[in-house]
């Protein structure tokens, strides 16, 4: 197996964008390739389908590669929970929840996770394209290092780094970056690639020769800024709207610990739709969809709710008839208590909840990992989707006997949605609630909006008499948007130099 791997010289240099569009271009070109991250820090995950959880990033490269999901793309991952601490996702299963130093000390272990990993990989694959982390040349973190070069010199791989130039100071962040790397590490650096350009090149030239003159490290190509690019974002929520003709207002609130925010890309991306997202100390706007998000930490997110006054910013958004949407933590906060009896998320062992619904919650060690298909109960026609559980949590309560979806979560959730003759058969479960009045609804399931169908079938609940036509359609549009990165890279980027790097001959 060939490895190519990319660092960057800041967060959001363009890594998981271009590890993306490579792996599409070798898929392009018939290799078979895969996507590999060590270690990643993010609250965006997807569920794998071999039943494990993984940066969100790892599973557009997937898509990108055109191969299905799994654990090892991605052997750590760690989910944010506090300001010092994380939970720890080894091999797609969550083992504990660390602080920072601990986890300092437990990178000797996930270093043997991350190479079991690769050994696998490289029994399948012709080329992996690995992503890294951060930076390599944050110094404080150099020791035991998995992410970046730590990672690199354990595997012997050659190292491409990209520098976001709209960022500016372009040239200061490669010469910097690679002045910080050790001897060994500066040899494996074998090109350099600038990110999100937007100008004359030709203004650029003479920097470019400089910057290779310096260094003696080749630039494989500028990339030019790509206005409407779209994906699936690593951690960032991405606050760009595409709406022509605006029939629905969406407000999403931005919980101090939201997970998943993903989940609400098909909104922000219709052209019906506007999607807003409102931070926590502000106000709620009029709109007629309010949702409460995933959360890492629900609890200490749902005290953060309560102390800044959203239970009557949304009691004021339901008398004036506006509908109330709960996904995942979101939902768990409906309810009337949540419990964390074991320290979960959190040391605060039990909270009050909003009280909209009568259930209660109690997280538990074990997380639910699930690809599903399903469909609503709430429409006059159900609707399927297909989407994914992924929750620290179990609820229970009178309010669930009128659930809002029905599920189904066996082998075959890959092969069809839900079929009539399957509604009382004993693998299908009931999920969330839909309230007497209509007006509130809860779920577990993400990626509700994904589907063309379910999303216009939410659109009907929020408001029968909206002009909408239909549900926008993600998964095309996500194609869509690889083979466009794709095409921009075989433009202008030296795929042949980098072919050569990767050691392919043919």
């Amino acid at each position: 197996m060939k490895v190519l791997m990319v660092q960057g010289t800041t967060s959001d240099a363009g890594k998981s964008t271009l590890v993306a569009g490579l792996c599409r271009v070798f898929s392009d070109l018939k290799y078979k390739v895969a996507p590999f991250k060590p270690q990643n820090m993010a609250l965006n995950s997807a569920v794998t389908e071999d039943g494990g959880e993984i940066g969100r990033a790892q599973a557009l490269q997937a898509v990108a590669a055109r191969v299905p999901s799994r654990i090892d793309f991605n052997p750590i991952l760690l989910k944010p929970n506090s300001d010092t601490g994380a939970q720890v996702i080894v091999h797609g299963k969550a083992i504990s929840n660390m602080e920072a130093t601990r986890y300092h000390d437990y990178k000797k272990v996930a270093m043997d996770a991350v190479l079991v990993s690769h050994q696998r990989l490289a029994k399948e694959f012709d080329i992996l394209v690995v992503e890294g982390a951060g930076s390599p040349a944050e110094i404080n973190l150099r020791e035991n290092d998995i992410a970046n070069m730590g990672y690199a010199e354990r595997v012997d791989c050659p190292v491409i780094i990209i520098a976001d130039i709209d960022k500016g100071g372009v040239f200061a962040h490669l010469v910097g970056t690679l002045a910080l790397l050790s001897e060994s590490e500066q040899k494996r650096v074998k090109g350099f690639v600038i990110n999100r350009f937007r100008g004359d090149i030709a203004l650029l030239q003479s920097g470019l020769d400089w910057l290779e003159q310096k260094t003696k490290v080749p630039v494989l190509g500028v990339l030019p800024y790509l206005h409407d690019l779209a994906l699936d974002a690593e951690d960032a929520v991405s606050i760009a709207n595409v709406q022509t003709q605006v029939q629905l207002t969406i407000v999403v609130i931005t919980l101090p610990h939201i997970s998943n925010h993903t989940d609400f890309d098909a909104l922000r991306l219709h052209p019906n739709v506007d999607l807003q997202y409102v931070k926590i100390f502000d106000e709620l706007p009029a709109c007629d969809l309010m949702i409460l998000p995933g959360s890492k930490n629900v609890i200490g997110d749902l005290t953060h709710l309560k102390q800044n006054g959203w239970l009557a910013k949304i009691n004021r958004h339901l008398r004036y008839g506006g509908k109330l949407l709960g996904v995942c933590g979101g939902f768990q906060m409906l309810g009337q208590t949540i419990n964390d009896p074991q320290g979960i998320e959190s040391n605060q062992l039990s909270i009050d909840g909003l009280g909209f619904a009568e259930f209660s919650t109690e997280l538990t060690e074990n997380k639910q990992l699930k690809q599903i298909q399903g469909q609503s109960c709430f429409s006059a026609d159900a609707a399927n989707f297909k989407g994914y559980e992924i929750h620290c949590g179990e609820s229970s309560g009178e309010a669930l006997k009128v659930p809002a979806f029905k599920i189904k979560t066996n082998s075959d959730v890959k092969s069809s949605y839900i079929k009539s003759s399957d509604i009382n058969s004993s693998d299908i479960k009931n999920d969330g609630f839909i309230s007497v009045d209509n007006q509130i609804m809860g779920t577990y399931i993400h990626g509700l909006f994904d589907s063309p169908e379910m999303n216009k079938a939410i659109f009907d609940w929020i408001d029968p008499k909206h002009n909408i036509n239909q549900g926008f359609d993600l998964d095309a549009h996500r194609e869509r948007q690889l083979n466009q990165l794709a095409n921009t890279l075989t433009t202008h980027l030296d795929i042949e130099k980098i072919k050569q790097i990767l050691g392919i001959t043919a």
